[in-house]
This record gives C-alpha cells, sequence and structure tokens, in this order.
C-alpha cells in the first residue's frame, strides 16, 4: 500500500469526515487517480473478501446484487411473461500473481492453485440441496487474474452431472438421506467437467483467444484448452 492511500485510510478511521473531505479536495486528479486505483486493487485481491468478485460476476450477468449473507447472490426477471425470477449463485475465483512470484522467490511454502473451474458449496445439507433442485438457481463460475476478469460461466443447477455430483457426496455423508441436526457436508465441491459440455451452458464472459493466451500460466492446462475452444 502506497503512503498517499495509508494516510488518507487513517484519516479515515480517525479523524473528522471534514478533514478526510479536505483532505480529498485538496488533493490533484492524478492522486485522486492513484488512490482509487490502489485501493480497488487492493480490495479485489484480497484473499480473505470475494464480495467485489461476486458483485462483479452477478452484475455483469446481468442479475440485480443481492447483498444479503443469506440466500442466493442475486435475480433477474425471467424472460417468460409472468415467470417467476431467476435466481443465481456466483462462485468466483482469483489467482494473485504475487502469491506466485513469492513461491517463485521461496517465501511462500505452496504453490497457488491455478484457475480451473470448479467451485464447492459450503456447509452442505439435503434441506439446501432440495431447496436447490426445487428453485434451480444458475451458477455462475467466474475467474480473475489480479481482479482482471477472465470468464463468466453460466448454467442451471438443474444440469444433470452437475446436481448428480453434489448427492453423491450428500448420500455418502448421509447415507440414510436424513439431515441431522448440527451436521453439514463441509464442502459440496464441483468441477469444471461436470458442466462443461451441458447445452443449456452459456459463456457470459469469456477473454479473446489471443488475450487469453496472455493468461494461459495462471489457467490448468484442461481448463484452458476448454476456454480456448469456446473463445472468439
Amino acid at each position: 500500500m502506497n503512503k498517499e492511500l495509508a494516510e488518507v485510510l487513517k484519516i479515515y478511521s480517525t479523524d473528522t469526515h471534514e478533514r478526510f473531505a479536505s483532505r480529498l479536495f485538496n488533493s490533484s486528479k492524478e492522486t485522486l487517480v492513484s488512490l482509487f486505483t490502489d485501493l480497488l486493487t487492493t480490495y479485489i485481491n484480497d484473499h480473505n473478501s470475494s464480495k467485489l468478485r461476486e458483485y462483479l460476476t452477478v452484475t455483469v450477468a446481468g442479475y440485480e446484487h443481492s447483498e444479503g449473507k443469506i440466500g442466493f447472490n442475486g435475480y433477474k426477471q425471467s424472460s417468460i411473461i409472468g415467470g417467476a425470477p431467476i435466481a443465481c449463485e456466483a462462485k468466483p475465483k482469483n489467482f494473485n500473481t504475487d502469491d506466485l512470484q513469492k513461491y517463485q522467490e521461496g517465501t511462500r511454502r505452496g504453490k497457488p492453485a491455478t484457475l480451473n473451474g470448479n467451485g464447492n458449496f459450503t456447509d452442505y445439507t439435503y434441506p439446501r440441496f432440495k431447496k436447490d433442485k426445487k428453485e434451480n438457481p444458475h451458477i455462475l463460475v467466474s475467474g480473475f487474474v489480479d481482479g482482471r476478469l477472465i470468464y463468466i460461466l453460466e448454467f442451471p443447477f438443474a444440469v444433470r452431472s452437475f446436481s448428480e455430483k453434489l448427492e453423491r457426496q450428500l448420500r455418502k455423508q448421509f447415507p440414510d438421506g436424513r439431515h441431522i441436526k448440527g451436521r453439514y457436508l463441509r464442502s459440496a465441491s464441483f468441477t469444471f467437467k461436470d458442466y462443461i459440455s451441458s447445452r443449456d451452458l452459456k459463456v457470459i464472459f469469456l477473454l479473446s483467444k489471443v488475450e487469453l493466451e496472455r493468461f494461459r500460466e495462471y489457467i490448468s492446462k484442461k481448463f484452458f484448452h476448454a476456454l480456448h475452444e469456446k473463445s472468439n
């Protein structure tokens, strides 16, 4: 974080609104652009908060973002007259090249995972699965590199290979098919192979083949080839 941004954040957190506003008003346009760029870069690359990446994924896909922590991530009106709103669940991933550099320099123990089109549902249960099957939200799988959007893929929860993958994991955790209060499947995971061949898959956003090539090393080999085939 540069010193200018650190100073502004300190004023915002410890001083009056008037002092904060005065500090910004007295800054040049170049300084404000630099501050805003650094703040966005820090926020969108934050390991512990994917809220901004979630927001971008949902809104670029044409949904209205839902601010609440409980429920689906967004909604949009159905194109069918009188149809129920369509919900969405975003699964954004970000690859931070600083992590890769630290690994290469020996200051990070593990090599960061590349973008692979995978995702998961945390603390998953049979009641939640039944609700998802009934409401059939659209899943939005997205990938970023240092906050730069690379792809957004959309498909309905009802894609058979996808929903069956989740159900198999639930069945393994709860063999009798009943929910036990206080027990969860900590991570119901899926891979790109569970949806990539679906006829219902939509490419919402994807870099061109030329642009995609620049990010090849940050994407797993098989998933890169799958994206490359769908790119222009």
